[in-house]
């Protein structure tokens, strides 16, 4: 069963948690056995995330740690001036995978699932895709 959410950005560069999103999801499919969530982002600039989601230095210290690997203005050849929102996507990935059982996601106690906007502000979609047992 596929779902779609909106996210919206607020930043150039930011996580945003959409776990509670995923939940819903869950929740909604029906789907009370075990399976596998696919969370899934349909953008080249942006990109899907699971870290820690309790010390809110853990997502700025990624986004830190991105910007030195590609700078914003780095020397590229793509003329929309995105390129390093397009290269840090591609180093996150567009999707993650979680499992779940008896209804709940199989998430560690400090993890989080997160869409990582690199070339925001923007109103962004957000995949869902819940397959298993009923």
């Amino acid at each position: 069963m596929i779902f779609e959410f909106q996210v919206r950005t607020t930043e150039r560069e930011q996580f945003v948690d959409v776990t509670p999103l995923v939940r819903q999801a869950l929740a909604e499919s029906g789907v009370e056995g075990d399976g596998v969530i696919t969370v899934f982002a349909p953008h080249t600039t942006a990109a899907v995330t699971i870290n820690e989601n309790t010390d809110p230095a853990v997502p700025r210290d990624i986004l830190t740690t991105l910007d030195r690997l590609a700078p914003y203005r780095g020397d590229y050849d793509h003329a929309e001036g995105n390129s390093d929102a397009h290269i840090k996507s591609s180093l996150i990935g567009a999707s993650s995978r979680v499992l779940f059982n008896g209804g709940q996601l199989l998430l560690g106690p400090w993890q989080g699932i997160f869409f990582a906007e690199f070339d925001g502000p923007r109103t962004r979609q957000l995949v869902v895709h819940v397959g298993g047992t009923r």
